[in-house]
């Protein structure tokens, strides 16, 4: 039996991401996600300095679905705040056996 780590891409994962998005997320985008998550919550903007070139990436293809509203005075719906707070809950806190998957 192996025990899923926290911020570990599963195949539940990806298939959330595929069910609530319409694409399959990668690691990093899970990870931006916590990021997104905590900005969100505390200074609502991006410090450029702070995003790496893959992120700045994953912000572009979030506003161009409607996601999100701003790169830097961050701005994002409700649908996409519900979407990473269960895709992130599946990722850091229902850690499950993965030897299946």
């Amino acid at each position: 039996m192996e025990q899923q780590l926290r911020g570990q891409l599963t195949d539940r994962i990806k298939q959330k991401s595929v069910e609530l998005l319409g694409y399959e997320i990668d690691r990093t985008e899970l990870r931006f996600m916590v990021h997104l998550q905590y900005i969100m919550t505390n200074e609502q903007r991006i410090v450029a300095r702070n995003v790496n070139n893959e992120e700045l990436d994953i912000l572009k293809k979030w506003v161009e679905l409607g996601y999100v509203k701003d790169y830097f005075k961050v701005t994002i719906t409700k649908e996409f705040w519900d979407i990473i707070c269960e895709i992130i809950y599946l990722g850091y806190v229902d850690l499950k056996d993965t030897s299946n998957e």
